[in-house]
């Protein structure tokens, strides 16, 4: 039993864990084995099978015959995971657009939220950030925000759990300065037409924004899987 207000030894290396895989700063292909993960996070080995069985379930680990592995998507999965982040995040514009059409006195989002996030991405364009995983999680905190400001929080949880699984793959695939002006040239403009109340527009420019990604991780994730083929055909 633990005492009112601490959190339990499990759900601390739970967290841990479960951010050291988004991160990637756990290597994908390392198995985890408990004794070793007791030794870096300083904790027995129960609290660390507790977490695996949970991370296992929130399928972020994954059985294989010699022991547990992070989840890593094959590529028909990592497309699959952004058709769902479509539906996701397009659903909760849908839901504005509904709203308006129905004549309602106010549109469903929270526009003080979409402000703040606004001043956010406007700061970025005048200081681009550098790539990483802060940019990554600043670019998903963008869209959990403006989908849980459009009314509905399940959706933006299903979202991060969508970011969740894809996050290893966007944090080691570092943007270059015109893809990250792209990003914050679209954030902003997302936002700024939600404030104009015309949410039918933002609507668009998120699915091309979501596209334009899509299309860019799953070339590269293609092409890391034709370079890892190479690699295999020669030596140093």
């Amino acid at each position: 039993m633990t005492r009112r207000g601490r959190v339990p030894l499990s759900e601390r290396v739970y967290e841990s864990l479960r951010r050291d895989l988004a991160t990637g700063a756990i290597v994908p292909t390392e198995r985890l084995g408990e004794e070793r993960l007791a030794e870096i996070y300083g904790v027995s080995r129960t609290p660390v099978r507790e977490a695996l069985a949970r991370l296992q379930a929130d399928g972020l680990v994954e059985r294989h015959a010699d022991g547990l592995y992070p989840y890593r998507p094959r590529l028909e999965e990592l497309d699959h995971l952004y058709e769902l982040r479509i539906v996701l995040e397009t659903r909760g514009f849908q839901r504005v657009i509904d709203v308006v059409g129905d004549a309602e006195p106010a549109p469903a989002h929270d526009l003080s939220v979409v402000h703040a996030e606004l001043d956010t991405w406007l700061g970025f364009r005048e200081n681009p950030p550098e790539p990483g995983p802060a940019l990554v999680a600043a670019d998903e905190r963008f869209h959990t925000i403006l989908l849980a400001a459009a009314g509905n929080t399940a959706l933006a949880d299903a979202l991060t759990g969508v970011y969740v699984r894809v996050r290893p793959v966007r944090t080691l695939d570092l943007p270059t300065p015109e893809r990250i002006a792209t990003m914050t040239a679209e954030h902003i403009a997302i936002a700024e037409q939600l404030l104009d109340g015309a949410p039918d527009a933002a609507l668009r420019t998120l699915t091309t924004h979501i596209g334009r990604s899509r299309t860019h991780v799953l070339a590269r994730a293609q092409q890391a899987i034709e370079l890892t083929k190479l690699s295999r055909a020669v030596r140093d």
